[in-house]
């Protein structure tokens, strides 16, 4: 996870694509960015997978292609949809780790969220060992990102992900 949180810490803060939240799984990366159109997205998507395949290949002792496929993208356009992609971004780990109540996912950017409706205590290892770690990946700026899903409440660390 450092060698991911450092790619998306030098990948993810340009003036057209930041990389605002994000979850790493077992075979697949979830991704809320912002980007200054599409193809600001398109060159901000295409320099992050090279430079995270480039890093884990490296750190895992590995060559060849790291990602199978293209990213999917879809914009979001309502309070609703941003905190229903957060709520699912954050809280994935419930889905597919297996993960229950308030924990949080080591491999997101859940840890740096400020958007809970209880503040983080850190308690587990991994937790106070990110404490002094800069936040690697960018403030968000736009209204949706800020304050619009805001609107519909904070984020229960133990909601449960997806729509609805």
């Amino acid at each position: 996870m450092r060698v991911v949180r450092r790619a998306i810490f030098d990948g993810g803060h340009r003036a057209d694509f930041r990389v605002v939240e994000f979850s790493v799984q077992s075979n697949h990366v979830h991704l809320i960015v912002e980007a200054g159109g599409a193809d600001g997205l398109t060159r901000g998507m295409i320099g992050l997978e090279v430079r995270l395949a480039r890093r884990l290949n490296r750190a895992l002792g590995r060559r060849g292609r790291l990602f199978a496929e293209r990213y999917h993208a879809r914009s979001l356009r309502t309070p609703t949809e941003v905190r229903f992609a957060l709520r699912y971004v954050l809280l994935n780990h419930h889905h597919h780790a297996g993960a229950s109540g308030a924990a949080l996912d080591p491999c997101s950017s859940a840890l740096w969220f400020d958007g809970w409706k209880t503040r983080v205590q850190p308690r587990e290892a991994w937790q106070r060992e990110l404490l002094g770690v800069p936040r690697p990946h960018a403030a968000a700026t736009v209204w949706l990102l800020t304050i619009g899903w805001k609107r519909s409440g904070l984020l229960g660390r133990d909601e449960v992900p997806g729509p609805g």
